[in-house]
């Protein structure tokens, strides 16, 4: 159950980190979510991709621990 909940995190993760570089990167003046973030296109651009990665990385993680613990019954 644990895992599913980890594995759904990080899929809502990647989503939103892919939606919002993909936005600020056609619309520079569009940060999204990342409206109030000091920095501005950079610093936009640089915490989507972020989520983007660590999103990927979660999901991977928590899919392959919940096949490990299938297998095992």
């Amino acid at each position: 159950m644990k895992s599913d909940v980890l594995q759904i995190a990080g899929m809502l993760l990647l989503v939103l980190g892919a939606q919002g570089a993909i936005r600020v990167l056609i619309d520079h003046d569009e940060t999204g979510l990342l409206g109030g973030l000091p920095g501005g296109f950079p610093a936009a651009v640089t915490v989507y991709l972020a989520g983007t990665v660590v999103g990927a990385l979660l999901a991977g993680w928590a899919h392959g621990r919940a096949k490990a613990r299938g297998r095992r019954g």
